[in-house]
Order: structure tokens, then C-alpha cells, then sequence
């Protein structure tokens, strides 16, 4: 057995639930209401008052982790955490297709943003809501205005109040800005057969719709068609709301377990029957949603090592559910809102080793976007605290829980074969944005009639 390291700390916090539920949508809070127990209860805007305590925004455990996992730059590491403990800016898209989303954003710009140009606060002229660079047409915005500021500026209150109503119409998505980039990278067109494997609550979803619907004519229906599908019956009625509003007859809605998602028959040019295979296939799957921590701030207390290593089978399979469905020539891009690379880059390793995927170069795609190339090497950390960096240092007893899958490519020649390099890692101080892992899989022919065993999990 190889030598192994132990990994210290002070341990903080509970262990996290398995399925990360946080919405895409930015938040801008920070207290949690007490009950008379003492328990968290809701989230608050952040306004103190005798019955809401701050959750203190620091964990030793998470830095500990991350440092050892070398996923910031150690230059970057203050700024880095610094940004972490700062609430997330207001971001937000316009919906719709394209003519109806260009005319909205002529209403921004000529009506609400000229308002707002030389408004000060407190003796301090405001931050000009800012196009996301590498979002096309200008359709997506980021604003930095806080309630307090609402409350002190006419002109404010008058742009939160349209922001507010456009929501509630359909014609504006609160959406974090990090959301927003898998579908940009799944590269739909009209043509495409689409399925989204985990898609509540459904934004991503509509951008998938829209994309679906981009480059014909308005009158005239894609020959593709969005299908989601989320395992939470409740989250499958909540989506509707997100894609009612698009109106897209090319869009179905399935309640299943992505892991399992059945395969669906359908007419063969010969006139016999075939499984559907898709041409695009988003799996953003369960996380443990690290990278939510501006928002979401029961992360900071309730963070554990054990998080990823406890998800990492059900994220295994239902990204190799996915590659199943693909069909040869496809696009698979798997995300994660988490910074593990359990989560993230062993997923990817995992199925490049059993399937003939390879990753996608994006290094050209949405330009204006700062992104950190995926890593080829990190450690798995036990319960315990004890470092492994190969499968062949774990112990006989630690074998039911960490598995060779989690491990990374361990020679040089798997390292170039990996090409992890090629995933793409967007970290909370690039862009004043939540953290982020996307990586695009394309689906090659096989190399033979036979799939390779499943023996990593």
C-alpha cells in the first residue's frame, strides 16, 4: 500500500443534504430567521433585526480542502475567498426569441438605462448595469444595486419595479450569470433533438427552447424538439411556468430518474422501430453545490468533505445514462455548480475511460469569458481526513466507500488521453459570479460492438 497523508482540521458544521436545490437565480441575502429552537429557517434580505442572526461566512474546512486541491491559483486564493463571502451581484436574461428579446432590450437601454445614468446615492454615483460580454446580443445584465439603494433613488425604484414586472410576465429570467453558459455551449439548432436530464427549475430549459427556435422564421416550427426531464414530480410543475411562457409547441416535459431514463421507440425510415437517440444532452446533475456559497449560505456551516464522495456514484450514472442516449456525432455537456473535482473533472475521466467520448475544445467559444482549464491531478479525502492520490493507497476497509472512479489519470500517457485541460472551471472572483465546472463530451463511433465492464464504482 502507498504512502497516504492526513488531512487536518478543526471540523465545522453538518454533513449537507445529498441533492443541491438552490435555484439559478443570483441571490442578495445573508440572514437566517431563528425559530424559537434555534434552528435556520428562512432566508431574509439581509436587514437586521432582533429575531435574524449573519451566518458567519468562514470555514476552515472548505479552505483547508481547497488549498490542498490546488483549484485557485495560490496568487488568486485571498481574492478568491474574499469574493466567496460576498453576496452575488443581480444578474438577469431576456427571454423570448430573438425579434421579441431585441425589442425588450431597446426598451432597456433607450428608457431605464438613460434614467439611470448620473444617478447618485449617498453622495455616490451608481454602477451602470453591465451586458455580460460574452453573452450574444447583449441579452444578459448584471447590476450591483442593493435594497438600500432601491429605497433611496426614485430612478432606482423605477427600473427594480419594470425588472419586477418583466419577470412576472415571462419576458425577463433571473438567472445566475454562471447558469447561463452550458446551454451556450450545447450549440442547439433547430434540427437538434434535445433532452435536459435534471432540468429544474427550468431556466436552462428555456434557453434551450429559444436557441431551438433561433435562425428560422417565427411562423415556422424547428424540426427538433426540447425535451426535459427532472426526478422531483413538484419541480416537473414548476418548470412549466418557466416554459409555458415561450410557447414553443416543439417541448415535453418527463418525470424520471435520469440515472434510469428510459429509452423511447420511434419510426424507423424502413417503417420498423428504433430507440430515440439525441442529438444534444444537458447534464447538470445534483451537486453539492459549493459553488453556491454567495447565495447560498448554509454551505459555509454545513460544508464536509464527504459531500462529493457521497454524490459522485449517482452523478456517475446518470452522466453515462446520458452518453447511452447520445447519438454518435452528439454533443454531451456535463455541468456541476461545485468546485470538487470528485464532482466534476473524475466524472469526466470516469467516462472518457469507459466510453469513445472525447472533450470538446472551447477555448474559442464565448470570448469576453475568463475561465481556468479543468486539472488532471487532485486528492480523495476520506472521512477521516486521510489523503489518497491513487486507488492502490486505499485501504481494504475504505474500499466500499472510495472507489477507483474517483481517482485521477495516474500516468502521463492517461493524462494526454484525459485532456481534462480541455473542461472549463469558472471561479467566483473571475467575473463577479457563483463557481462553476462545464465540460462538452462529443461522442465518437465505437471502437468496438462490445462496452467496456463498469468496474470503477
Amino acid at each position: 500500500m502507498g504512502k497516504r497523508k492526513r488531512f487536518e482540521h478543526k471540523k465545522k458544521g453538518a454533513k449537507q443534504g445529498g441533492r443541491n436545490t438552490t435555484s439559478d437565480a443570483g441571490g442578495t441575502n445573508g440572514s437566517v430567521e431563528v425559530d424559537g429552537e434555534g434552528k435556520g429557517g428562512r432566508v431574509d434580505d439581509g436587514r437586521a433585526t432582533p429575531n435574524y442572526i449573519e451566518i458567519p461566512r468562514e470555514n476552515a474546512v472548505f479552505e483547508n480542502y481547497y488549498k490542498e486541491q490546488k483549484i485557485v491559483p495560490e496568487d488568486e486564493w485571498e481574492e478568491f475567498m474574499t469574493t466567496c463571502r460576498v453576496n452575488l451581484p443581480v444578474n438577469f436574461r431576456i427571454t423570448g426569441f430573438r425579434s421579441h428579446a431585441k425589442r425588450l432590450l431597446g426598451v432597456l437601454k433607450q428608457q431605464h438605462f438613460t434614467d439611470l445614468d448620473g444617478v447618485t446615492v449617498d453622495g455616490e454615483l451608481i454602477d451602470m448595469p453591465k451586458a455580460m460580454p460574452w453573452f450574444p446580443g447583449e441579452l444578459a445584465w448584471q447590476t450591483t444595486m442593493s435594497r438600500n439603494m432601491i429605497r433611496k433613488s426614485p430612478e432606482l425604484e423605477k427600473f427594480h419595479k419594470f425588472l419586477i414586472d418583466e419577470t412576472e410576465s415571462g419576458n425577463i429570467s433571473r438567472q445566475e450569470a454562471v447558469s447561463m453558459i452550458p446551454p451556450l455551449l450545447l450549440d442547439v439548432k433547430p434540427h437538434h433533438k434535445v433532452l435536459d436530464m435534471c432540468a429544474a427549475p427550468g431556466s436552462k430549459t428555456a434557453q434551450l427552447i429559444e436557441m431551438l427556435h433561433t435562425d428560422i422564421d417565427e411562423a415556422t416550427l424547428p424540426q427538433g424538439f426540447v425535451m426535459a426531464n427532472d426526478v422531483d414530480n413538484k419541480r416537473c410543475y414548476i418548470m412549466t411556468h418557466q416554459a409555458k411562457r415561450l410557447n414553443s409547441p416543439s417541448f415535453m416535459i418527463v418525470n424520471h430518474d435520469a440515472s434510469r431514463f428510459p429509452n423511447l421507440l420511434i419510426t424507423a425510415e424502413d417503417g420498423g422501430r428504433k430507440s430515440l437517440r439525441y442529438d444534444r444532452i444537458l447534464c447538470d446533475v445534483p451537486c453539492s453545490g459549493d459553488g453556491t456559497l454567495r447565495k447560498n449560505y448554509t454551505v459555509w456551516r454545513q460544508w464536509s468533505t464527504s459531500n462529493a464522495i457521497t454524490l459522485h456514484k449517482l452523478q456517475y450514472k446518470i452522466a453515462a445514462r446520458a452518453v447511452d442516449l447520445l447519438d454518435v456525432g452528439g454533443l454531451l455537456v456535463y455541468s456541476t455548480c461545485s468546485f470538487n473535482p470528485i464532482e466534476d473533472e473524475a466524472i469526466v475521466w470516469s467516462l472518457i475511460k469507459r466510453y469513445n467520448v472525447s472533450l470538446v475544445d472551447c477555448s474559442d467559444k464565448l470570448p469576453g469569458l475568463r475561465r481556468n482549464p479543468g486539472v488532471s491531478s487532485w486528492k480523495v479525502i476520506s472521512r477521516k481526513d486521510q489523503i489518497f492520490t491513487s486507488y492502490d493507497e486505499v485501504g481494504e476497509r475504505l474500499q466500499h466507500r472510495l472507489k477507483p472512479s474517483m481517482f485521477p489519470p495516474q500516468t502521463d500517457e492517461e493524462i494526454k488521453r484525459a485532456a481534462l485541460h480541455r473542461c472549463l472551471r469558472l471561479l467566483p472572483h473571475h467575473q463577479n459570479t457563483g463557481g462553476f465546472f462545464v465540460a462538452v463530451l462529443k461522442k465518437l463511433p465505437p471502437e468496438t460492438d462490445q462496452l467496456k465492464p463498469d468496474t470503477d464504482l
